[in-house]
């Protein structure tokens, strides 16, 4: 098949999951064009039958920002005269839903051509709080509705979508998945020491997010605070963004500069995370979770909040915890609970990747998405 997929390239997951989607894809023989304003984070140029399609905007002085909708969809447009295209598969509902349906309405009156099908898959924020917001709400609800498919990469955002939306419509529910023999523990001594390098026998918590304010960063190194009351640790703050550079200044007010390291975005986490002991998510909002996933694939436990689908990925009291997101209590006692158990972080380390294995393997997911497109031809 030739399909078109559209999102965005930053770390958050829906980028990343769309670029691997696109890579599985390729792999299989489709061909598979991906459209955004930059490269993907995840973007791999070796892959045969891949291409990347850059969105430009125009930059005029009546418009007080970048058109990126607007280039969107020309881009679309563009690309789906120049060669026949099956599929526009759009992750995350605005702008790339809206830009998909409007691309797809100017190609049915443009050409004898039947214009692509199009489908939406729902990530989370583009739900809970792009959608919710009463600037927006009517335009992401008419792009979910006139998609030709629809799909979320959970059960409960399905349930929010339909809840806080309205939408009466079948939204399928395809995880959101991983190259598990890709994201296998990988032991690093060396990063490892580098780590622990003022503190040697010190346990190792991680967090990696986006740094936006649904992931209260803030609380993670408030919970830090508590367990190092107990506990020899370091934390390990790994990725960037809007809370990043106030968080570092909270950091060194409170002395724990040689506790806490900021080491930016990775593009290859597994050794990060194989440095770690426990993984910390205290979010706010998590329709999926894939930060945890990667972890648990990494056998590393998980502690985080009990909400949206991260209850769908980890299995409380056998791939990690899960407390209400206000329990500060909650995420310090199990945290001390695993550092201080070596046999019970191994073990749930160990249930954290078959699960991965078994319930969110790429493959398994590639071909669900597979037999959607092919649903639509």
């Amino acid at each position: 098949m030739r399909i078109a997929i559209l999102c965005y390239a930053s770390v958050g997951g829906s980028g990343v999951v769309a670029t691997e989607l696109a890579r599985a894809l390729a792999y299989r023989g489709h061909q598979v064009h991906v459209l955004s304003r930059e490269r993907p984070f995840k973007w791999r140029s070796e892959v045969r039958g891949l291409s990347f399609v850059q969105v430009h905007m125009p930059d005029y002085p009546l418009f007080r920002e970048p058109q990126y909708f607007l280039g969107l969809t020309n881009s679309i447009v563009k690309l789906a005269r120049s060669q026949p295209i099956d599929i526009v598969h759009a992750h995350y509902a605005v702008p790339h839903a809206t830009a998909a349906h409007l691309a797809r309405e100017m190609l049915a009156r443009g050409s004898r051509a039947r214009p692509p099908r199009t489908i939406a898959t729902l990530h989370g924020t583009d739900i809970t709080l792009v959608g919710s917001d009463p600037s927006y709400e009517a335009v992401v609800s008419y792009s979910i509705e006139h998609a030709d498919l629809v799909t979320a990469v959970s059960a409960s955002l399905r349930d929010d979508t339909i809840r806080s939306l309205g939408i009466a419509r079948d939204i399928r529910v395809i995880p959101n998945f991983l190259d598990c023999p890709a994201w296998r523990r990988r032991s690093d001594p060396a990063l490892r020491r580098q780590i622990c390098s003022s503190h040697e026998n010190a346990s190792v918590v991680i967090h990696v997010s986006n740094f936006r304010p649904v992931k209260r960063v803030g609380l993670v190194v408030d919970v830090f605070r508590r367990v190092l009351e107990r506990v020899d640790a370091v934390l390990v703050m790994v990725g960037d963004g809007p809370d990043r550079e106030p968080l570092e200044r909270r950091v060194e007010e409170l002395g724990l500069q040689n506790r806490v390291w900021f080491v930016g975005e990775q593009h290859d986490l597994v050794p990060w995370l194989s440095s770690a002991d426990v993984f910390l998510l205290p979010s706010s909002q998590e329709s999926f979770g894939l930060a945890a996933l990667e972890a648990m694939s990494a056998e590393v436990p998980v502690v985080a909040s009990n909400l949206g689908g991260l209850p769908e990925v980890v299995e409380h009291g056998v791939t990690g915890f899960l407390h209400d997101p206000r329990s500060i209590d909650g995420f310090v006692s199990s945290i001390l609970r695993l550092l201080k158990s070596e046999r019970l972080r191994r073990s749930m380390g160990r249930r954290g990747r078959q699960v991965a294995r078994e319930k969110f393997d790429v493959n398994d997911m590639v071909d669900r998405y597979i037999k959607v497109y092919e649903s639509l031809r």
